[in-house]
């Protein structure tokens, strides 16, 4: 059989002949995905393949008490499992859904444990079955100790949930950090339960003897009973087998242990995107699940959780919080004991992890007039989102975005950041309806029916990344990154304190200059100069800082937002003005539907363009992230063409001046 490789972003078969090397991403085998019940029929269209690779659906009502739904493609559409419930399989399930090979589909059914009824928001997570992720397996039990049932994790199970699919029976889970629990080898929590780990004087779920093929029971009974029907959920711990390369690690299972505070720092690797955990010892607690869509953001507000072992709604708070290398705990806001406390916990890799090649997919402006709730549609997960005002009116734009934190209800505000002020995080409106979900959000309560202008960005590698920390005074500092690309264009700015935006971009070698967006000047140091704000370029895994108070000082709260040129997506750059007119080649096919210009070499406003509003000779106005000015019309002074976009200094001599030097970020 050929050899095969994976290198990079590329794949390659190494003597021909075989068949080529698949990436597997994250996105393509895990989904948290939202919508409202509509009382029919909904297609959830999460881009995983359902009816083709198997897998499985749990889907929990956010507004009421109802219970946690769960259906896989062995077991049927119909039949459903209730995690907070002992109950046999109904046949209920997905009321009569298909799996598809994009997702599912919701069904409203009239009675029982509904999954679409109106007025009511929900949550679905779906697992692909994917060797080195997720499996599931049934069987019929036989009643014979240390049975061997075969899997396709291929890797050794790490967690596993385990139901009799019949009978009223308990689901019980079997966790790698569980296998030296007192009394005996293997200890287990059930999964409808507020316990902690159970006696178990003999083995039911051997993890220890497992392996890559086989999942091996113990003494028959809670899970190979003579008869009885049983079907287990799998899970892999840093296994490997995903991203280009094929050795990138998508999910975790550990334990960690509050510190005297209440708190604990994970370090994964990665940023986290969903998060399972439940207190293994002392008086136990309720199971916690988080998932970045619904909110894990640096702030306390604007999180939420669900429990696997309870019907209720979902509680808003934000007691999980994703970082750029894991995820933060703060105990201290869930219920049951927090100090010194140990947990257990699942965790899942944030995507995307594919590096974009089609920039709708990451990338959307949007005007829009529409009323107050309005769904407007990005066809993507927003991030982060640059918003202001209708054209004819002066406002401060401001930055949004989901890892500090937006809103999830109606009476949770969102906080933001004004580009043209110093001023720091501010929520200005506690009853704005800014809804994100997967598909895009709706129309804020104060910008409703008189216009609105916003830019929404999705994070991706070489694209765009986002990082929150707290400063400490030290130097150098790395604050690691996940934009797998050396950052071009890197903004930072004060969330608890007031002070500048930021901004710095890698146009020259050997020395390097920075703005703010609340200014039109440029300043320029040699990076010996401590008070710049970097102690040295960024690089593919970090930005490094000195111990200025712009981007580090003590106990202050900042946010990085990360650009870098993406082929054929984005394009990170400089120019020189010719005082008359000329194409920026960026790369691009269907031209540029963004533009933010700034000239370096001497003062200048932050100028922005984009095709919501027109970048057109007919109609091409512009913004300033550094003024609250209503926008200036102009007839063609920044227009997209099919390689990028073009300058007419006839139109606006400011955007280029001959000789004058620029940096640009343009987006296709």
């Amino acid at each position: 059989m050929p050899l095969q490789a994976t290198s990079g972003a590329a794949t390659y078969d190494a003597f021909g002949g075989g068949v080529a090397v698949v990436p597997t991403y994250i996105e393509d085998v895990f989904s948290t995905y939202l919508y409202s019940g509509d009382n029919g029929t909904q297609t959830i269209a999460n881009s995983i393949d359902l009816s083709g690779k198997g897998g499985l659906v749990w889907i929990k009502n956010r507004t009421n008490g109802t219970n946690n739904v769960l259906v896989d493609t062995i077991r049927g559409r119909f039949s459903g499992l209730y995690s907070n419930l002992t109950n046999g399989a109904d046949g209920n399930g997905l009321n009569g859904g298909n799996f598809l090979s994009n997702g599912f589909e919701a069904t409203y059914f009239s009675s029982g444990n509904n999954i679409n009824n109106s007025g009511s928001n929900y949550v679905s997570w779906t697992f692909r079955k994917q060797p080195k992720f997720f499996d599931v397996v049934t069987w019929t039990g036989n009643g014979v100790d240390n049975r061997s049932i075969s899997h396709n994790l291929g890797s050794v199970p790490s967690f596993v949930i385990v139901k009799d699919i019949n009978s009223a029976t308990n689901w019980y889970t079997f966790h790698r950090s569980q296998n030296n629990a007192s009394p005996g080898p293997q200890g287990y929590i059930r999964l409808n339960g507020a316990g902690t780990v159970q006696d178990a004087p003999d083995v039911y779920v051997d993890l220890v003897n497992s392996t890559s093929s086989t999942l091996l029971m113990g003494i028959a009974g809670l899970t190979n009973a003579n008869g009885a029907n049983y079907v287990a959920y799998l899970f892999a711990h840093n296994a490997g087998g995903f991203g280009a390369t094929g050795t990138d690690n998508v999910i975790s299972c550990g334990s960690f242990t509050t510190d005297g505070s209440g708190i604990a720092n994970v370090n994964l690797g990665y940023e986290a995107q969903w998060v399972l955990m439940k207190q293994s010892g002392g008086s136990g607690g309720s199971w916690f699940l988080f998932d970045n869509m619904r909110g894990m953001p640096v702030q306390l507000d604007g999180g939420a959780f669900l429990r696997p072992n309870l019907s209720n709604a979902e509680v808003t708070t934000g007691v999980c919080q994703a970082n750029s290398t894991g995820f933060y705990f703060d105990g201290n806001y869930v219920p049951g004991p927090s100090v010194s406390a140990t947990f257990i916990y699942i965790a899942i890799r944030r995507g995307p992890m594919k590096v974009p090649t089609d920039a709708t997919k990451v990338f959307s402006p949007i005007y829009s007039t529409a009323s107050t709730g309005t769904a407007l549609t990005t066809n993507f997960p927003v991030d982060m989102q640059f918003e202001g005002y209708p054209p004819g009116d002066s406002l401060n734009m401001s930055i949004n975005d989901r890892l500090r934190g937006v809103s999830t209800t109606a009476t949770q505000s969102t906080l933001i950041l004004t580009t043209s002020s110093t001023a720091a995080e501010a929520s200005p409106n506690a009853t704005m309806t800014n809804f994100w979900d997967n598909t895009g959000f709706k129309m804020p309560g104060y910008y409703g029916g008189v216009g609105y202008i916003s830019w929404n960005f999705r994070r991706a590698p070489s694209f765009f990344d986002e990082v929150c920390y707290t400063g400490d005074s030290s130097t150098p500092r790395s604050i690691s990154h996940n934009l797998a690309a050396v950052p071009e264009l890197l903004i930072i700015k004060t969330r608890s304190n007031a002070g500048n935006w930021y901004i710095y971009s890698n146009f020259t070698s050997t020395s390097f200059k920075y703005a703010n967006f609340n200014t039109s000047l440029f300043s320029s140091r040699l990076y010996t100069d401590v008070a710049e704000g970097l102690s040295s370029q960024p690089t593919l895994t970090a930005i490094n800082l000195d111990d200025s108070g712009r981007t580090n000082g003590s106990g202050i709260t900042y946010v990085a937002y990360l650009f870098a040129t993406c082929v054929g997506v984005s394009k990170v750059g400089t120019y020189t003005g010719n005082g008359t007119t000329q194409t920026i080649d960026c790369g691009f096919t269907g031209g540029a539907r963004f533009v933010l210009i700034k000239r370096q070499d001497a003062s200048g406003g932050w100028y922005v363009y984009d095709t919501a509003r027109g970048m057109t000779v007919l109609t091409d106005p512009y913004l300033f992230l550094n003024s609250t000015a209503a926008e200036t019309a102009t007839l063609g002074s920044v227009t997209t063409v099919s390689t990028g976009f073009a300058l007419n200094s006839t139109i606006l001599a400011a955007i280029n001046v001959s000789s004058a030097t620029y940096i640009f970020l343009a987006i296709a």
